[in-house]
């Protein structure tokens, strides 16, 4: 298994998750403004990683402020693309971290990976979401009624968004 590389943007780093991010990273995920969008972590996250993800932890002056992940569908070349997850310490929103670190990840995976097309797909009602994602490019393809069940068990549309690499916005 090969280790996942740093990766720098002007004010973010994305660094591997270790073992000494597991404190925060769980605290912030908990966090209600963060919780909100995301199912209840499993009692082992995020020491637990889940097959075929790429996870990340990002920093601000060394800092760590948030969780960025990625994952693969290479299944069949012909329908190759990526995934991608990200949350914030809500503390540190509004500040261009969260369009930073989904721009230094995109970027490698467009230029080091060679994908040609990566997919993101929030809830419906998580408009500073969409509006981080559309920042850097990824278009909307349309909503996915009742997609997934929310933390009390209750079915939200989620919106499937896409990012050709020749659209992305550097």
């Amino acid at each position: 298994m090969t280790t996942a590389p740093e990766l720098r943007g002007p004010r973010v780093v994305l660094a591997p998750v270790a073992a000494d991010h597991h404190a925060r990273l769980r605290a912030i995920h908990l966090h209600p403004d963060v919780a909100q969008w995301w199912q209840n972590p499993a009692d082992d996250w995020p020491a637990t990683p889940e097959p075929g993800t790429t996870r990340y932890s990002v920093f601000h002056d060394g800092n760590l402020i948030g969780f960025i992940q990625w994952y693969a569908d290479e299944d069949n070349p012909d329908f190759r693309h990526a995934g991608l997850d990200l949350f914030l310490d809500p503390a540190v929103h509004g500040r261009g971290f969260g369009r930073e670190a989904i721009r230094v990840l995109c970027a490698h995976l467009i230029d080091d990976l060679k994908f040609h097309r990566l997919i993101i797909d929030p809830e419906v009602e998580n408009t500073a979401a969409i509006a981080c994602y559309r920042s850097v490019g990824f278009r909307d393809v349309g909503v996915m009624r009742e997609y997934s069940r929310d933390r009390h068990g209750e079915w939200k549309d989620g919106l499937l968004m896409d990012l050709l690499a020749r659209e992305f916005i550097r």
